[in-house]
């Protein structure tokens, strides 16, 4: 599916590729083709749509095309993609009680025209990230309004391991053909 999907869009494939499956609430990374490890994350609450206000989870290919919060430490809460000076347990006890953004952002672009990328169905203007996440005993379930959560752990080590522009293809399937 991942590579029909390329060709159709005229792009080549990324060295690094992450595979989100919404079934398994899984986020596989892949380096030339080999599985280096899976990630538990959590999705949207929601049913995945693309359309904005939705707080679905878009499916379809994407890309990373920015990496936000590079040294930052761990449990760093974001807010409009700009850290706040506080991790996450500094925060007071209502602000703990919200979904926060935390540690790293790796925002999200739609590659596919009409389904995750342009008007109401555009990945990157509804702010659609890959992040940490201050409730970390969510991961495996759906939890988010929208994005990816993973560990804060997890998401520092990803952001380590993978350039910008690599791609990221989100199936509700089980079943993601390379």
């Amino acid at each position: 599916m991942y590579k029909e999907k390329l060709s159709f869009l005229g792009c080549q494939a990324s060295e690094h590729l992450l595979l989100a499956d919404i079934d398994q609430q899984q986020l596989e990374h892949l380096f030339q083709g080999r599985s280096l490890k899976v990630y538990k994350m959590s999705s949207s609450k929601q049913p995945p749509s693309c359309v904005e206000s939705s707080l679905g989870t878009p499916w379809g290919l994407h890309e990373v095309c920015q990496k936000i919060g590079e040294g930052q430490p761990s449990g760093m809460v974001f807010e409009g993609r700009v850290p706040i000076g506080a991790i996450a347990s500094e925060c007071s006890d209502e602000k703990q009680k919200k979904n926060l953004i935390t540690s790293r952002i790796l925002r999200l672009a739609g590659l596919e025209k009409g389904v995750n990328q342009g008007g109401v169905v555009d990945t990157f203007d509804r702010y659609v990230y890959i992040h940490g996440t201050n409730h970390e005993q969510n991961l495996g379930t759906p939890s988010s309004s929208g994005c990816l959560q993973l560990s804060n752990a997890c998401v520092i080590e990803l952001f380590n391991l993978i350039p910008e522009n690599t791609h990221l293809y989100i199936n509700e399937k089980t079943s993601i053909r390379l």
